[in-house]
């Protein structure tokens, strides 16, 4: 365990190295890029331009730059471009909407993904499960944009049924979060509530086919026992890998549209507006924080496999 731990935590460093180079190299090519021009403003002298290029020192080499941002970043003294405010600030007091966004909705998306899978493994062949099989599909081909802006426009503008936009903290009035949050978890849920129950039928139907689970039925073992015991939980295991990552990106900004449509002010629009601004820092830092919450996950993640299936073990 300990073994498997430490590599772990080096593949880590290797692949948040890896991403910071990449990202930061991506901003330094892109044409008309220079955050200097930018930050001089419109009506800027060449002099004023040079300045401002030397002050935040952009006339240095790139691996100069590259580390010198690196260090600001680590330091949580990393200071975007366009608006000249700490970037870890900035994400920190963005962090809650999403955080609330991001648990609830895969919460639901998950006992949802579950139950519907199950039904449709348990019926399949029949009618409901053809029902449910279409029912997914649309779901998972349903764009997050025009279902939102229905919700949004049915409940909060017509039936007045839920609050227009907005986020309440939840330490503030816990009922008004809930009130609030109750809308975007949904809307967010349906295009993975239908992929998880495709991806949980399709596991435990191959499951039902294996020699243990065939070796439990002729010794006489309950039905009920044998899916809930030893089916159910082994074909579990694609579902959290899905669901650790998948809540990792929805952290680190995966929810840009959910957050504009419901005017949440998460980290996914700031990521959205950073990009639309070229502004570099917060771009990275959102990136690192990212690839960091995906990794650690994975490794949680492998560490459950190990419950679910007895059979799997971690190497030594």
């Amino acid at each position: 365990m300990a073994r498997f731990l430490i590599r772990r935590l080096a593949s880590m460093i290797i692949v948040l190295w890896l991403v910071s180079v990449l990202t930061f190299l991506i901003f330094v090519a892109i044409p008309n890029g220079d955050p200097a021009l930018r930050l001089a403003g419109r009506t800027a002298t060449p002099q004023t331009i040079a300045a401002v290029r030397h002050g935040w020192g952009f006339d240095k080499p790139v691996v100069v730059q590259y580390l010198t941002m690196m260090r600001k970043v680590f330091t949580g003294s990393v200071v975007s471009y366009s608006q000249q405010v700490n970037v870890v600030q900035q994400i920190w007091h963005r962090l809650p909407p999403t955080i609330s966004l991001a648990v609830g909705a895969s919460v639901i998306w998950l006992i949802g993904g579950v139950l519907l899978g199950l039904l449709s493994a348990l019926k399949a062949g029949t009618v409901i499960d053809r029902l449910l099989s279409v029912l997914a599909m649309t779901g998972v081909s349903t764009p997050t944009f025009f279902l939102g802006g229905i919700c949004l426009y049915e409940f909060a503008y017509q039936l007045h049924v839920a609050p227009n936009a907005g986020y309440v903290p939840l330490l503030s009035n816990p009922i008004e979060w809930a009130y609030h949050m109750l809308l975007p978890w949904l809307v967010m849920s349906v295009l993975f509530v239908g992929f998880y129950s495709r991806v949980l039928r399709a596991s435990l139907l191959d499951t039902l086919n294996e020699d243990y689970v065939r070796t439990a039925r002729a010794k006489g073992l309950p039905r009920r026992r044998v899916m809930f015991r030893h089916v159910l939980r082994s074909s579990l295991i694609p579902l959290v890998t899905l669901w650790g990552l998948d809540v990792a990106a929805v952290i680190g900004g995966g929810a840009i549209l959910i957050e504009s449509i419901f005017n949440l002010q998460g980290i996914g629009q700031y990521a959205s507006q950073s990009v639309m601004n070229l502004d570099t820092p917060p771009v990275l830092v959102i990136t690192l924080f990212t690839t960091f919450l995906v990794v650690v996950i994975s490794t949680a993640v492998d560490v459950l496999y190990a419950y679910l299936d007895p059979r799997i073990r971690l190497e030594a």
